[in-house]
């Protein structure tokens, strides 16, 4: 979603007059920030010291911050750009998408309805606002002219989509009106969340010969005391029920999924239930993170009580065992 934002940005860019530049010649920077992890709010930290050297060559080089940025690191990154900006709905705006990778990124919906106990989303990009399908499906037949390989479907929370013309086109339908688009392209997505994976939506994948056969299917925890208090709304059982369904209906797909380790409180055996889980899904790839509280999320009211070096120690039994 950040990169797509920033294909968006660069396009309005462009139309003011702006060209590309590399970081050393360029006299405007724009930093589209990412708040998702600690990792990649520190990265924009460290930029600061190297814009501070670049100005001294160029004294013309202005800097800009927007994206998804908490309240706190919006005060304390003040001082390090020349303006912090919030750019207004980039839905509106169309991309100008690189194909040079053979990926184009087509967002669907910003800003989510799920308030994951540890999750900035919804603080930074509030609550979901879905496009229209019309200006969606012009974008995925734009793109699909330009011969990409994939073209993936983008929003914190695909599967909660409906079009604000006709509420009654969801994910689902949206999914059947894209594989009907000509093309050599696959189509992809992501994320969707489980609770609202419907058996309508696995029919549609199942059907569909444009899809890519790949799905990041988020877990969080094996464990449903910490996936209560992530506020996932399901428990493992009803994801592994989902697992089986997707794989009976569709199975060559490729599973991926996420995970957080050492969340607040998680004891040794409660990530012994992800583990357990992990070994009975055999997952074809993992996205696992250890936990960094975020400020303004319900988990940062809780004590952050698992030590860095156990974090660690967890993420490498998943990294291992995946």
């Amino acid at each position: 979603m950040n990169e797509s934002d920033s294909q968006r940005i660069a396009a309005i860019l462009e139309k003011t007059g702006y060209s590309p530049a590399s970081t050393d010649e360029a006299d405007f920077i724009v930093v589209n920030m990412c708040s998702v992890r600690q990792s990649a709010v520190d990265r924009v930290y460290g930029l600061i010291q190297k814009f501070s050297k670049l100005k001294a060559q160029n004294p013309k080089l202005k800097t800009v911050l927007t994206g998804c940025i908490l309240p706190k690191d919006k005060q304390k990154l003040r001082e390090g750009f020349d303006q912090i900006i919030r750019f207004p709905d980039l839905l509106k705006y169309k991309a100008n998408p690189s194909t040079s990778s053979g990926r184009v990124f087509v967002p669907i919906s910003n800003g989510c309805n799920n308030l994951c106990s540890y999750c900035a989303v919804p603080l930074t990009r509030g609550d979901l606002k879905c496009r229209s399908h019309k200006e969606i499906l012009k974008e995925v037949e734009n793109a699909a002219q330009k011969n990409p390989k994939e073209i993936w479907l983008l929003g914190q929370n695909v599967n909660n989509y409906y079009s604000p013309e006709n509420p009654s086109i969801n994910f689902a339908e949206l999914m059947k009106m894209v594989c009907k688009i000509q093309g050599k392209f696959k189509i992809l997505f992501m994320s969707p969340h489980p609770k609202n994976f419907s058996d309508e939506l696995i029919n549609v994948l199942a059907d569909c010969p444009k899809f890519g056969k790949y799905l990041n299917l988020p877990v969080q925890s094996g464990d449903n005391e910490i996936l209560k208090k992530m506020g996932r709304n399901y428990t493992a059982k009803e994801y592994k029920d989902l697992v089986k369904k997707i794989r009976k209906k569709i199975p060559d797909i490729n599973l991926s999924t996420d995970t957080i380790v050492g969340f607040p409180g998680e004891t040794k055996k409660q990530f012994g239930n992800t583990v357990k889980l992990f070994r009975e899904i055999k997952f074809n790839n993992a996205y696992i993170s250890k936990y960094s509280p975020r400020a303004g999320t319900v988990a940062f009211k809780l004590k952050n009580n698992i030590p860095l070096k156990e974090k660690k120690r967890r993420w490498k039994i998943l990294n291992d065992l995946l």
